[in-house]
């Protein structure tokens, strides 16, 4: 992981927020492989992204990069909520990014893209671009 000192990073400006499902299906995992509230980090092709499973079932899914760090670490960020919206903040400088959109929360300005997620007998899978 590259440190970044915060005075230095150049965040560009918000990425289309959601995939395009109409790409090839990846099988990234198991649904049984997730633990509640926790990330993971998936390859898919070639592009790094953060898969979660909510507490409540749902399973989401965003870029893995930090646009803020420029390190690829949002699966290992604390997955909370925003007035009920779920959201996952970054372990680097803490921003919060919500699952469902890929906003910040804490920069409206700025987003991770979304990527759109299914099951098939037992398995997530993540929607290439």
């Amino acid at each position: 992981m590259t440190s970044v000192p915060e005075a230095a990073v150049d965040v560009a400006p918000a990425p289309e927020l959601a995939s395009d499902p109409g790409g090839a299906w990846r099988a990234v995992c198991r649904l049984d492989d997730l633990i509640p509230d926790r990330g993971v980090a998936a390859l898919v092709d070639g592009a790094l992204v953060a898969v979660f499973l909510l507490h409540g079932g749902d399973v989401l899914a965003i870029d893995n990069l930090d646009p803020f760090s420029g390190a690829d670490v949002l699966s290992r960020g604390i997955v909370g909520d925003v007035d009920g919206e779920p959201t996952v903040a970054s372990p680097v400088y803490k921003q919060r990014f919500s699952l469902r959109t890929g906003r910040c929360i804490d920069d409206p300005d700025v987003a991770v893209r979304t990527w759109a997620t299914r099951l098939v007998e037992g398995r997530i899978e993540v929607a290439a671009p």
